[in-house]
Order: C-alpha cells, then structure tokens, then sequence
C-alpha cells in the first residue's frame, strides 16, 4: 500500500505532510512519487494567496478520472483551504469524490479520521481548531536538515492574512519539547534545524513563564552535536536587540534575519495592522547592521493593498533603495474571504499591481545581485542539500547566510559541509568552485 502527498504552500505545511507521512508509514504505506499509484492520495493546502487556492481547485478538477479508475483510493484534502469559513462544505458538493477534508490542527487525530472516512458513505470533515500536536510520528523529508516548530497559530490578525483563522490562535511548545526534539534529531545525525512559528519573536508569551525566543536560540545554540540553528519567520513587532545578541552571541545561529517589511507606507502599515511604523523598521535594520555586519537581510513585500496611493508605494521603493535588502519575496496584494482587507474600499486595479510588482522586482533583482557580487572571490561555508534542479551535473547548498550555491563535483557531496569558493553572481544564486 503506498502513499502521495502534495504539498502547497509555507514551511509549516512542509512540517505537516511529515507528519501526515509519519503516521501513514507507521500505518505499514510506503511513499510513491507516482500518484496513479496511491492508495492514499493527500493534498495539503495553502490559503494565503488566491493562486494556491486555484492551484488545489485545478488539481482536483484532474484527479476526478483517477479516483473512478483506482477503485479504493482515498483521496485527502488537507489543510488551510479547508479551514476556511464554509469552505469545506463547498469542497464537499463540488469534489463529491473527495473522502476526507480536514483542517491542520487535525494531525493528531488523522489515523483515526482515515479509518472513519475508509468505511463512510460520504465525505468525512474535520475542522476543529483544537488538537493535539506533541508526540506525533514525523517522516523527515531530509537526513540532515530538519523543521522544528516552536508554536502554532497566529494572534496578530493582519487585516490581508487568514492563518489566524485558519491555524488558530498562537500557541507555544514548552521549551523542555522543543529542546527535546532537537537533541534526538543531533543524536540521529541531523546538522540544521530551522525553528518555525508563524511569529517566533512572540514565542512564550503564552505560556507565561520567564523564557522568550531568545532564551530558547541560545539553549539550542548549546545542542553539541548540531551545526547549524536558522529560525523563521520573525515579526518586527516583536523584534528585540536580545534576540540579535543571541545571534552573535552564538556559534551555530546562522546570521541571516528574515524581517517581512510588507510595506514602506505608515499609512499602509496601519491599514495592514502590522504594529509597527517604517521609522521602527528602519532602526530595527540599523540595530542588525551594528551588531551584525555580516548578516542577511531578506523580507517580505506586498503591493497593491487596498488604498495604496502611488505616493504608499514610492515609500515602499524608498525603503527597499535605503535598506538594500539581500533578497526580498514580494507579493501583488490578493483579496482572502474573511479578512478585513477584503471589505476595505480602494482595491487597487490589476494593471497598477503589475506594473508596481514588476518595477519593484527590477530593483530589488539589482540590488540583491549588487550584494552578491560582493561575495566574488570569498570562500563560504555551505551545506549541501542535492542536485540542482536545472543542471543535474551541478550540487545545491546554502550559505550561512542563506545564499543558494550552485557548484561542480564529481562526487556525491548531500548533506555535507564544504568549504565553496565564490566565482559568479546572479540576483538569486551564486556560483563556486570546491576543491
């Protein structure tokens, strides 16, 4: 019996389909790349943006023809598509072949589900927001490099974002888990874990105890066997000095801050709900820079929120121009059911987002090659993660700093630590010579 799983979407949900995968090989299914093979076929959502969303809904409209000639394939849609507000009934009347729908706080109940939906006449759903999380079966998608999650959910309720909606309230990990977790993944070889939350500045509020982020990355900067700590996605609102210091400070911390901005506009901001003000972004970034010369800074940008004037998103090139971002992921602003941006008046037109979209990328592609060419000639440390996916003769890693390199060997070199000379740059990637 084999299993597919398709993954959409964040960091979060690549965690979630381990799990989904965990419990299903401890079930006796092995993986398959082939999804015509399944016995058990799963699609985990993304709802952030309405692209993903089509993607899924595309997807499904496909299998139709393979769910009615595999006879006893269950077809699963998973995640934060279906925790939407009436969105899995919706699922249910037009993808009537769909056997189980269920929302991402349901991992700790899916074998149980499974059985349920296996022997049911109808689709089974599950949307609960409540579920246990801890001690769950996880099937590592790599051998050297693992996911940790910190909390789960979300309290800041940006105006254009549904994870609060659809993962839950913000809810943090005991530290004594967390810390659990990452010495059995350096026990069983495991050289980087990345810390995740939705937020994981704000980690520990909740639990009301004296031991905030910054605690846990200098706790686990002390794992011995593991190399290299990364932690993602931070929120300027919560963003402290202590926490840059805990960087420094340690020795397998990478030093590399992603610090989503989303927008240079104060007036933006606000309408966004982000908490914070350019001028606080601004002396965020100084404070990093000071501490932490050598450090990356990449963040997230939206264009085309509703009401953004062309004067908003003048701003917003202003900041990315005097901040020089090493890379930025930006976004053209798109409307989720539920959330407040959506009701908001000035929707921006689709022409505008796209001519914004594709200057903004123009300068922020110049500058992230700027600051990669500096890198020419510099000698980094890099972990390998696989063959390129354009250019099989090549290999895969990243620096400390998060920078993609592409480089030449003859030997197998996954999951190992090179030292990779720098010889070209593009905006995205570098490329090395190891000797």
């Amino acid at each position: 019996m084999h299993y597919f799983i398709k993954t959409y979407g964040c960091q979060m949900n690549v965690y979630d389909s381990e799990v989904l995968a965990g419990h299903l090989e401890s079930m006796g299914y092995s993986p398959t790349d082939d999804e015509e093979k399944a016995d058990i076929l799963i699609i985990n959502t993304c709802a952030v943006r309405q692209k993903a969303e089509e993607k899924v809904y595309s997807r499904l409209g496909r299998l139709v023809n393979l769910k009615e000639k595999k006879e006893g394939m269950m077809l699963v849609l998973w995640g934060c598509i279906a925790q939407q507000e009436g969105a899995a009934r919706q699922i249910k009347e037009r993808f009537p072949f769909v056997d189980l729908i269920c929302g991402p706080q349901a991992l700790g109940r899916f074998p149980e589900l499974l059985q349920k939906a296996t022997v049911s006449p109808s689709c089974v759903i599950d949307t609960d927001l409540t579920g246990e999380r801890e001690c769950l079966p996880v099937k590592r998608g790599d051998s050297f490099k693992a996911w940790v999650p910190i909390s789960h959910g979300c309290n800041n309720y940006c105006t254009y974002c549904v994870v609060p909606y659809v993962r839950g309230p913000e809810k943090s990990r005991l530290p004594e888990h967390i810390l659990e977790e990452v010495e059995e993944l350096a026990r069983e070889g495991y050289k980087e874990i990345t810390l995740l939350g939705q937020n994981v500045n704000s980690f520990g509020k909740d639990l009301q105890i004296e031991y905030d982020f910054a605690d846990l990355l200098r706790d686990v900067d002390r794992v011995k066997e593991l190399q290299r700590v990364r932690f993602m996605t931070s929120h300027p609102r919560d963003f402290t000095e202590k926490i840059v210091r805990a960087v420094i400070d340690g020795e397998k911390v990478c030093e590399h801050f992603h610090l989503p901005l989303q927008s240079g506009s104060n007036r933006i901001l606000k309408a966004m709900n982000r908490g914070y003000s350019r001028e606080v972004y601004r002396e965020l970034i100084k404070l990093i820079k000071k501490l932490s010369p050598g450090s990356a800074v990449t963040t997230d940008i939206i264009v085309g929120f509703p009401g953004e004037s062309e004067a908003d998103f003048m701003g917003t090139l202003e900041m990315v121009k005097e901040i020089r971002f090493d890379a930025a992921y930006n976004f053209v602003y798109s409307p989720r059911k539920g959330t407040a941006a959506a009701e908001m008046k000035g929707q921006v037109d689709k022409e505008t987002k796209t001519e914004r979209i594709i200057l903004l990328n123009k300068i922020q592609n110049r500058i992230s090659l700027e600051k990669n060419r500096e890198l020419i000639g510099t000698k980094q440390e890099v972990l390998v993660e696989g063959r390129s996916k354009n250019n099989p003769d090549m290999y895969t890693g990243r620096t400390r700093t998060n920078k993609i390199v592409h480089f030449a060997s003859p030997e197998n070199m996954v999951g190992k630590m090179l030292t990779v000379g720098i010889v070209e740059a593009k905006p995205w990637t570098l490329t090395g010579k190891h000797n």
